[in-house]
């Protein structure tokens, strides 16, 4: 499987994503000079070569009418700098020409301000793009302006772009799409997100690093701080990771045939850069769960069936009991729970309040999963659903026990009985499940 895998422990911003998959590529001045063709006014772009902490890699300079914006720093600039002398008061923290709202203020006589009527007007009747890239770029947009829709509280209609800062930014997502397009993965992981810390200046004053619509697009996303004092994850970046990552996590185990390092500008204590990997995984799939385990000897069979009730029902991916001998020669039972990581605190939570346990014991894990799927086979005895699982070189297939049971009630039969009708059917045809 085609994987691409985006090491972030950097963050991310959209000229380093760019100057990142840039790499991967094998003509990169080819691609350069495509992205040059787009049409979108007034914007050069150039990759240059950069080197941090002794490691080579790429820095995409984008220029609009010969400057290069104060966005493509990475959000750095905010911490030494003023504000653009060009920004509106509603100006995003991160300087990328975001989030202004209400009527657009003129602060600079060829600056002003578009909506995303605007935005898709560009980008659908003026850029040189596959139509599917079209719709990724315009896809990405709305993410960020849903997000200070959202953190402005108005509607998304009443968003404005600074013109400079949404050609940049236009100019970052426009090529991001196009790489993603050229290089087609199967899939893209990426790793959790490092936003950095401290604070940043912007026109409305000091805010908390992540800034605000980076933080409302990473809702759900695993985040982390850490020492480094800078925004290192811009709302580009953001929605770019949030639109195509398929899964946060470490890396899996691949073949690696290229590595692309997309540099910022600033000089960091660590390697300024988004690291793109790009190489094969098998198709097998695994993923990280954990399992809960406590011991219980005072309860009764009927509160311990209710306790596994209740963590089924709350997303649990499998719910037992281990009978067990405890202190004092009593006998017990040891419940067990498997449930995706991001559900293990509720899980505990729901074990202490539906248990008498007074601790929960962790394991965390990978399992080996095969791909599932379920088809709708049309039967004598009306539609039911098969599940069909495959990978590992197996495949196999099991009906719906709830079909079977139901089928089975309804015509006075056992459930081998109509399983049995069923496989013997050899006119069974089948439909996708709507």
């Amino acid at each position: 499987m085609k994987t691409l895998y985006f090491d972030c422990s950097m963050g991310a911003a959209g000229d380093m994503l760019t100057a990142a998959l840039l790499e991967l590529l094998p003509d990169k001045a080819g691609f350069v000079a495509r992205l040059n063709a787009l049409g979108i006014p007034g914007v050069k772009y150039a990759a240059e070569p950069a080197v941090k902490c002794g490691i080579t890699g790429t820095h995409m300079r984008v220029a609009v009418d010969g400057a290069e914006e104060l966005a493509h720093t990475h959000g750095h600039h905010h911490h030494d700098a003023p504000p653009h002398p060009s920004a509106s008061p509603t100006a995003s923290p991160q300087g990328e020409g975001f989030a202004g709202v209400g009527e657009p203020q003129h602060t600079h006589e060829h600056h002003h301000h578009t909506g995303m009527h605007g935005i898709a007007h560009l980008v659908k009747d003026h850029l040189a793009l596959p139509e599917s890239v079209r719709e990724d770029v315009l896809a990405v947009y709305r993410l960020i302006a849903q997000a200070e829709s959202k953190v402005h509280g108005v509607p998304v209609e009443e968003i404005h772009f600074h013109e400079v800062g949404s050609l940049d930014a236009v100019a970052d997502v426009a090529a991001v799409c196009l790489l993603m397009h050229e290089i087609a993965p199967d899939q893209v992981l990426a790793s959790p997100i490092h936003l950095g810390s401290g604070q940043v200046r912007c026109a409305h004053g000091i805010m908390p690093v992540p800034a605000p619509a980076t933080a409302e697009l990473l809702k759900d996303v695993p985040i982390y701080s850490g020492e480094i004092q800078g925004e290192l994850c811009t709302p580009t970046g953001a929605a770019l990771l949030r639109y195509y990552v398929n899964k946060f996590g470490p890396m899996p185990t691949m073949r690696t045939t290229a590595v692309g390092y997309g540099m910022g500008t600033k000089d960091f204590p660590a390697a300024n850069c988004v690291r793109a990997l790009w190489g094969e995984t098998a198709e097998q799939e695994t993923d990280e769960i954990s399992e809960l385990r406590c011991n219980l000897d005072d309860m009764t069979g009927e509160a311990v069936a209710f306790a596994m009730e209740r963590l089924l029902e709350a997303g649990a991916l499998d719910v037992w009991t281990v009978p067990i001998g405890m202190k004092k020669s009593r006998p017990g039972v040891m419940l067990c729970v498997l449930c995706k990581q991001e559900d293990r605190a509720a899980m505990t939570g729901l074990l202490f309040r539906h248990t008498t346990t007074l601790g929960v014991r962790e394991s965390a894990m990978r399992r080996a999963v095969l791909e599932r799927r379920t088809e709708t086979v049309e039967t004598e005895f009306g539609p039911l659903r098969r599940k069909i699982a495959t990978g590992y070189g197996v495949r196999q297939e099991k009906y719906e026990y709830e079909d079977l049971a139901r089928v089975a009630r309804e015509q006075g039969l056992s459930i081998d009985a109509v399983r049995e009708a069923v496989l013997a059917d050899k006119q069974c045809f089948l439909r996708s499940e709507s």
